[in-house]
């Protein structure tokens, strides 16, 4: 081959591997954020914590890639409360994806079994979100507000409104962990669309509906017991209102009756008799009234320490939940 030749085949295969450089250069500009992120799945070693929920949520590959590209971390409180500062007081929170991660507080009531693979569900679902473009999330935007349309859920409007509060601006990115963790029946396109993260969305539905339907439960029997004890309470007291103005009658009365007994007043024994039969009906009556009242009374505080019970166990369940109330004591000398 005369070495004109090689020059042209040297050239062609530089050019040829040109290109390739350029072209392998241009797909890692264009998909460096899903280089970065597979980079960081391979540098992340599960904790045992972390593999047992990912397993019970049964993310997809998918899934179980955006999960875990969080490093996420099942944290005890202090370390909780440092890394998801609460926005508002009163509103404890279960879960953070901030600066790429994925902090999950770690509650520890049994009752609450399945509260850390829903969080986690939910946070993945936000670390989906940030990685969509904007045309992707203007189309999936769109469908979750047609779904939050048809909701009639007040609770689910109380947080909407939480995050327009504390967090300006997500209300699709909050809508999207929501109603796919939380809400069954949603839209066939949105169904489809979460099953790219779960193998079987109805895991996490199960989780969040068995504690879900535990707190709204207790919250049920403690606002009928509330009702209860409100109606009968009004009662008890216009009732003993009443009687005492009728014993303090018929105190007089009685006393008015037995000075005219005393002076021999009555034109007759019949009618002594008579007024006497009268006096006798309505102390009768009045005895009845009061063991009714006192029945009532007795009535009462048994709804009062039933209520009284479920409000601990309420209590419980929120201060399970609450990384404030699960401080570390401070150190002694």
């Amino acid at each position: 081959m005369s070495d004109k030749k090689h020059s042209r085949v040297g050239l062609i295969v530089a050019l040829i591997f040109s290109a390739a450089i350029l072209g392998f250069a241009s797909w890692l500009f264009v998909n460096q954020r899903f280089v970065a992120d597979q980079l960081s799945v391979w540098a992340y070693s599960a904790p045992e914590n972390i593999q047992k929920i990912e397993e019970r949520v049964d993310f997809t590959g998918k899934g179980r890639f955006y999960f875990y590209v969080t490093h996420p971390e099942v944290a005890s409180a202090d370390t909780f409360n440092q890394d998801c500062p609460r926005q508002e007081t009163n509103s404890p929170i279960l879960g953070c994806y901030v600066a790429g991660r994925i902090f999950i507080f770690d509650i520890k009531n049994e009752q609450l079994d399945g509260i850390k693979e829903v969080t986690a569900a939910h946070e993945m679902l936000h670390a989906v979100w940030e990685r969509m473009s904007a045309d992707e999330q203007a189309r999936i935007g769109g469908l979750l507000r047609s779904e939050y349309a048809k909701l009639t859920n007040g609770k689910l409007k109380d947080r909407m409104d939480y995050y327009a509060r504390t967090e300006p601006g997500q209300f699709e990115n909050e809508l999207h962990s929501i109603i796919g963790t939380e809400f069954t029946n949603i839209s066939p396109e949105l169904e489809d669309y979460y099953q790219q993260y779960f193998e079987d969305r109805q895991n996490v539905l199960a989780f969040h509906a068995k504690y879900d339907a535990l707190f709204t439960s207790l919250v049920d029997q403690r606002d009928t017991l509330y009702e209860q004890l409100l109606t009968l309470g009004q009662s008890i007291e216009t009732r003993s209102a009443a009687y005492n103005v009728a014993v303090n009658q018929l105190s007089s009365d009685i006393a008015d009756f037995n000075n005219r007994a005393k002076n021999s007043d009555f034109s007759s024994i019949s009618q002594f008799n008579n007024e006497r039969a009268v006096m006798i009906a309505r102390t009768d009556e009045l005895s009845a009234e009061r063991a009714a009242i006192n029945a009532d009374i007795n009535r009462y505080n048994v709804l009062f320490a039933q209520y009284e019970e479920v409000a601990v166990q309420i209590e419980t369940l929120n201060k399970s939940i609450d990384s404030i109330n699960d401080l570390k004591p401070a150190p002694s000398l």
